[in-house]
């Protein structure tokens, strides 16, 4: 069973992820930390009903990576914007064996007390141009969600259009179902809508 865990922002740099999430949103980020295995570094924003939001960025002062970074960050370029979204399973390698080549391997990840597998294709892309779901096991308790500081802020609908899309719905149909989750066929993209103290905001 997969169940949504997080949305993530990918930016040129950190400064400018975080900057398009709180524009946008209208709250402040909380600091995060490294990921030694990808080079990378983020903030963090609590949502309501378990979920959060990533803002990522390659780290320009971190030694060099020891895989290819998640979420295409190894070549992305442009404005900062809402590139992926991650999902939470108990039985990771399980599920890998009934989904397509190029989500995976699963790799044994850690920040400061963190500990998790998460799939890391080898290309840094994932199937259906990078809008398939990463998937992700924690290994440590309490979910990290449970550690921000609540925002006020409410998911209310994630929108991924693909070419494809059928297809993806047929793989993800027997371990994935969340009214939320919009998954329709049409042009690449992938937007989020939020109910916040300022009234329904987008996030591209």
């Amino acid at each position: 069973m997969l169940e949504l865990d997080h949305l993530a922002i990918s930016g040129e740099t950190l400064e400018a992820a975080t900057a398009h999430v709180e524009d946008t949103l209208g709250v402040k980020l909380q600091p995060g930390g490294n990921h030694a295995a990808f080079s990378t570094h983020n903030t963090l924003l609590g949502l309501e009903d378990g979920l959060y939001i990533e803002a990522i960025a390659k780290d320009p002062d971190a030694p060099p990576a020891r895989h290819t970074p998640i979420f295409d960050l190894a070549s992305f370029t442009g404005p900062a914007r809402l590139t992926n979204w991650i999902c939470r399973t108990q039985h990771l390698q399980r599920l890998l064996t009934e989904m397509p080549d190029g989500l995976g391997p699963a790799l044994p990840l850690e920040r400061s007390d963190l500990r998790w597998f998460m799939t890391a294709p080898p290309s840094g892309v994932i199937p259906f141009d990078n809008l398939m779901p990463y998937m992700i096991e924690w290994q440590t308790s309490p979910h990290p969600a449970t550690k921000l500081a609540p925002s006020g802020l409410r998911l209310h609908r994630l929108f991924i259009s693909h070419p494809k899309a059928d297809a993806m719905i047929t793989l993800l149909a027997p371990h994935f179902t969340d009214a939320r989750v919009v998954i329709e066929n049409g042009p690449n993209a992938i937007l989020a809508e939020f109910d916040t103290p300022h009234g329904r905001r987008l996030l591209e």
